[in-house]
């Protein structure tokens, strides 16, 4: 049937800020939501209140509310705007938990609203363990053997039930896991027990009997009003069940099912979808198979657009929030077009002739003491996702957009392989399982071995086992005598030539370059062609602006004549670089736009708004890792680059860029290399007659020794390039820098450390602005509640500030001139100062947008990312209307992961630990979110 003409205005729920189980995915999912029912001619409202998303974005919804997620919030808003529908399939767990607290308490109802895209009773069915496991028995699926609990008593009878331990510890209704996991001793399980039942909402754990070693498989369906019910992805886990989908490497399509074992998933997920409720919309199932046998038990559904949706829409190109969506507004697939092909509908599945690979990112380097050991609670904070022709090459690909330094799955002289260390990480699921099969078949291992101890399927484990033969291979080869079949066979296999680099050097002949190997490829004719991303594996013909890269014949990617800008993303999301990055890498492309630029976006992050196929001109779904940009550039042929905008990921290219005479739009890398250089830039603020505490530099912990006992302790120690602080401490006596620095020496072997002496009971202040040569535009001077020395991205920070001088104000901005004309900026430049007394110290600078320009311009309602890139185009920043509409106050609150990781110290210092932030708007500081963390403000700060 066609749209809806009974409801006119839509509220669409968000899903706040970042936390682990529930990142920018939503944002993703949430802005293609509002383009899709405005598209429609709806009047969307939209509540959420992370200032970091697109959706957020004036131009996004009809009326934006960034006000805290609670019902009560809602409820304000329903007053004033008098929505008929509420969408909150879009907002991950966040939303649907409010649309069902709302629901039972009657307020739908009352008010006249329409529950779309959704039953509450299906999300009653599939949260409530006991309802789903009732309904699954009625509708002839099986199911794990459970029982809820609501005691540690009920637990311990139900656990001698289902025949002792290991068993498998459910919270109902709680999000990524939290508090659960997979139990194998006694005491364990009391603590976990006890922990589950405090984390769900409704007091229940559902104790289940461990399917540990099944092999764990998930499908997206899409259904309409009709009751037509289509597969979009089937996705297979390579990690087996016991850890967390969103921990696990996945892979689509599946790999390993025969056609029968594929036909049973699929009529079992759309029974599964049909049973439980009547709703039009997306849909997320979950499976286990017994390895040998064709026995099937459900582990999950969820109703909603998920983290595995993102995921699935962007390996396919099919946009399930989109469809998902206008489906919800009354659509039938059938009326609804392929946004691809233009000429198929919306009811034909896709089809892939490549093979997709997904690897979650992990922080724990942030959190000393964590559990590092995968289990059912969800750990990553991030993830990539690449493509390749066949599952070698995608798996490589994967390694290379990590950014945890690695050249592709090993193969680069990045370790040494010590066998009791192989055999330790492979007994349990850590996040470097993949690399350490790889090490296992280095040391000679049978695909037997491993699979007694992994579990993992036997066709993955021959496709490591063939990449570590082509290394073997490579190994006795050098650059001279490799011909071009083995050669192409490597890069066919997603070898990067960095890592054949490194395997012809262990010949002993000589130590080969990355750049020796890629002109023996050009020598050869070895080079990259680029394929589309169409749905449907040729068989239509399609148009789409999305590629990815391979060693095959021919190239689908076509170079028009106008003048082109590439953007580099900000890759995986961690700590540190979040959706912010991601945020202004949009905005990127919306400014060249504006400037009549052709824009090119290279990201590998599935996750993002960035890497939706209809954002750029182009998209090309590669690892923003050298060797793949390369070859974009030399295909494409840009102006130049934009890369101020993509974090660390994307400035540390910006040296090579230059050595290759490649334009770097906006601040030249010279100064931003400076400014990165803790010594150089010291010497500039010297020159500039600057404050700025007093420092050294250290290559050895001997020289930071001697250097803290010169300018006296405490000392902040700071490695150059690094983000979120990584790696920075704070040491009050000699033993404890001694130790920081060893243990940094391990990470970042060739960098050099900053000794500064540390400012104590200091205020920081961040300023953010933009600089065009001539004129300086203050975007934002923020205030941190907690004193200097918390990382700024985990301090609460009020705009304007709240308690600093005039004369201290009009000090720094005259510093942020001196500053920006001295490193030549064009565009963005924050720079960071800590106010002690009435004295004003610069700490450092950074040329290039910040996690906080994202916050400044939901504040002050001015396009601060699009004004900063149009400047780096060569805007005059008189073209621009700069007035602020921020009446009173706005704060931005950092959120933490620490219920994640309960053996964690809940401690704050320099470096960073948030996942993300809340903005809050306030009148006066009578308001508890100024109060609270006011009061509480020098707690927490970690020595």
């Amino acid at each position: 049937m066609p749209k809806r003409t009974d409801i006119n205005t839509i509220l669409l729920i968000g899903s706040g800020p970042i936390v682990i189980g529930q990142a920018c995915e939503f944002d993703y999912s949430g802005t293609q939501a509002c383009r899709s029912l405005r598209e429609e001619g709806y009047r969307v409202v939209l509540i959420n209140s992370n200032p970091a998303t697109i959706m957020t974005d004036p131009s996004m919804a009809d009326a934006i509310y960034m006000k805290p997620m609670t019902t009560d919030s809602i409820r304000e808003i329903v007053e004033i705007e008098n929505p008929d529908a509420v969408l909150p399939t879009m907002g991950g767990q966040t939303a649907l938990n409010l649309a069902r607290d709302l629901h039972h308490e009657g307020y739908w109802k009352e008010k006249g609203i329409e529950i779309i895209g959704v039953d509450i009773d299906a999300i009653d069915i599939t949260e409530d363990r006991q309802q789903f496991r009732d309904l699954m028995e009625d509708i002839g699926i099986d199911q794990c053997r459970s029982r809820t609990a609501k005691s540690l008593l009920d637990a311990k009878e139900i656990v001698l039930e289902l025949g002792g331990l290991p068993v498998v510890i459910r919270p109902s209704f709680t999000l990524g896991g939290t508090g659960g996991g997979i139990v194998w001793t006694e005491e364990e399980f009391e603590k976990k027990v006890l922990r589950g039942l405090e984390l769900s909402p409704i007091h229940e754990i559902l104790i289940e009997e461990s399917i540990y070693g099944w092999k764990e498989y998930e499908l997206e369906l899409l259904r309409d009003n009709n009751n037509n019910v289509v597969i979009i992805c089937s996705i297979e886990n390579f990690d087996p069940m016991g850890v967390h989908t969103g921990d696990s490497i996945t892979v689509a399509p599946t790999q390993t099912l025969t056609d029968k074992q594929y036909q049973l998933l699929r009529d079992a997920a759309i029974r599964m979808m049909r049973s439980i409720g009547t709703f039009a919309g997306g849909c997320n199932v979950q499976f286990g198979m017994e390895p040998g046998t064709d026995r099937l038990v459900a582990v999950e559904i969820n109703p909603r657009v998920s983290r595995s949706s993102a995921l699935a829409s962007k390996a396919t190109g099919y946009p399930i929030a989109k469809i998902a969506s206008k489906l919800a507004v009354g659509y039938n697939l059938d009326e609804l077009q392929n946004q691809i092909t233009k000429t198929t509908s919306a009811c034909f599945e896709p089809s892939l002739d490549y093979v997709v690979v997904k690897v979650p990112r992990f922080n724990f380097e942030k959190f000393p003491g964590v559990d590092e050991e995968l289990t059912t609670q969800m750990k990553a904070v991030g993830e990539v996702m690449s493509i390749g022709r066949t599952f070698p090459e995608a798996l490589n690909k994967a390694w290379q957009s990590l950014e945890v330094g690695r050249g592709g799955l090993g193969a680069d002289g990045y370790e040494e392989i010590n066998r009791e260390n192989v055999r330790k990480r492979l007994l349990k699921a850590y996040w470097d399982r993949s690399l350490q099969v790889r090490n296992a078949f280095k040391l000679g291992t049978s695909i037997e071995e491993i699979h007694d101890v992994t579990k993992i399927d036997h066709w993955f484990l021959e496709k490591i086992q063939y990449l570590v033969h082509l290394e073997n291979r490579t190994e006795g080869q050098t650059i001279y005598n490799i011909d071009e079949k083995d050669l192409r066979e490597l890069k066919q296999a997603g070898f990067s030539d960095r890592q054949i680099a490194w395997l012809l050097s262990q010949s002993d002949v000589e130590n080969i370059t990355e750049n020796q190997v890629r002109q023996k490829r050009d020598e050869l004719g070895i080079r990259a062609v680029f394929k589309m991303v169409d749905t449907c594996a040729g068989e239509f013909p399609a148009s789409t602006p999305y590629y990815y890269s391979c060693y095959d014949e021919e190239n689908e990617s076509e170079v028009s004549d106008r003048k082109k800008v590439l953007i580099l993303g900000s890759g995986p999301n961690r700590i540190g670089q979040g959706i912010e990055f991601d945020y202004t890498c949009v905005h990127a492309v919306f400014a060249a736009n504006d400037m009549g630029y052709e824009t090119i976006m290279v990201n590998c992050n599935p996750e993002t708004v960035s890497t939706d196929f209809d954002v750029a001109d182009k998209l090309y779904f590669e690892p923003v890792f050298w060797e793949h940009v390369y070859n974009i550039i030399q295909h494409e042929k840009p102006e130049g680059v934009i890369l101020q905008v993509g974090g660390q990921t994307a400035l540390k290219l910006a040296k090579r860029l230059t050595e290759h005479n490649i334009r770097i739009f906006g601040t030249p890398f010279e100064m931003m290399d400076l400014a990165e250089d803790r010594g150089k830039f010291s010497e500039t603020l010297l020159r500039l007659g600057i404050p700025f505490p007093s420092y050294g530099t250290a290559f050895t912990a001997k020289e930071a020794v001697e250097i803290a006992s010169r300018i006296s302790y405490p000392v902040l120690l700071r490695p150059s390039y690094v983000l979120g602080g990584q790696g920075m401490c704070i040491a009050v006596k000699e033993s404890e820098l001694d130790e920081h620095v060893r243990t940094l020496l391990k990470t970042h072997p060739e960098n050099e450390f900053l000794i500064d002496h540390f400012l104590e009971d200091a205020i920081e202040v961040d300023f953010d602005s933009v600089y065009d040569g001539e004129q300086l535009h203050i975007c934002g001077i923020m205030q941190h509640l907690e004193p200097a020395g918390v990382h700024s991205g985990d301090s609460t920070a009020v705009l304007p500030p709240y308690s600093l001088s005039d004369r201290v104000i009009e000090t720094m901005k005259e510093y942020q001139v001196k500053i920006a004309k001295a490193l030549n900026v064009r565009g963005f430049i924050n720079v960071q100062y800590a106010v002690k007394g009435s004295e004003v110290y610069v700490i450092e600078a950074n040329p290039r947008a910040t996690r906080t320009i994202p916050f400044v311009a939901k504040a002050t309602g001015r396009p601060e990312a699009d004004i900063g890139v149009k400047v780096m185009l060569g805007a005059k920043l008189s073209e621009f209307d700069l007035e602020s509409k921020l009446e009173h106050f706005a704060i931005k609150e950092p959120i933490f992961p620490f219920d994640k990781f309960p053996e964690v110290k809940k401690e704050l210092g320099p470096e960073m630990k948030s996942t993300g932030e809340t903005i809050y708007f306030l009148k006066d500081f009578k308001d508890e979110h100024f109060r609270k963390p006011f009061e509480f403000k020098n707690m927490y700060l970690s020595r």
